[in-house]
């Protein structure tokens, strides 16, 4: 078992509950995590046997450009078109983390992380 992490996906989107993260928008990042049998691209240096960069890529910035409310939403439709798009391993996590997110004080970032097997 092995495991592939693409990291920093970034992107400028349109959650929040407020009214104003909705025009406004905001700074997020995305991390997906693989785990899987990956011995064949080890062995091989075949692009068929492993995850492709440029797909996981698509699917976050076409997921992340769809408005909701909460990014635990978000996490959950990243997740199912990536075991969609990638059936061959055996898990997928994915953490949505939302830089300053607007609150009554200081608050750096709230990050959610979900997997599926």
């Amino acid at each position: 078992m092995q495991t592939l992490t693409i990291k920093n996906i970034e992107t400028h989107s349109f959650h929040g509950c407020l009214p104003e993260e909705s025009i406004i928008g905001c700074r997020f990042s995305t991390e997906v995590e693989f785990q899987g049998d990956f011995s064949k691209a080890m062995l091989e240096d075949e692009l068929s046997h492993v995850v492709d960069y440029v797909l996981v890529h698509k699917i976050v910035h076409e997921e992340m450009a769809i408005p909701a409310r909460l990014i635990e939403h978000v996490v959950h439709r990243i997740l199912v078109k990536m075991k969609g798009a990638f059936p061959q391993v055996s898990s997928i996590h994915v953490s949505v983390t939302k830089y300053n997110p607007p609150v009554n004080g200081q608050l750096g970032e709230a990050v959610f992380r979900a997997g599926i097997s």
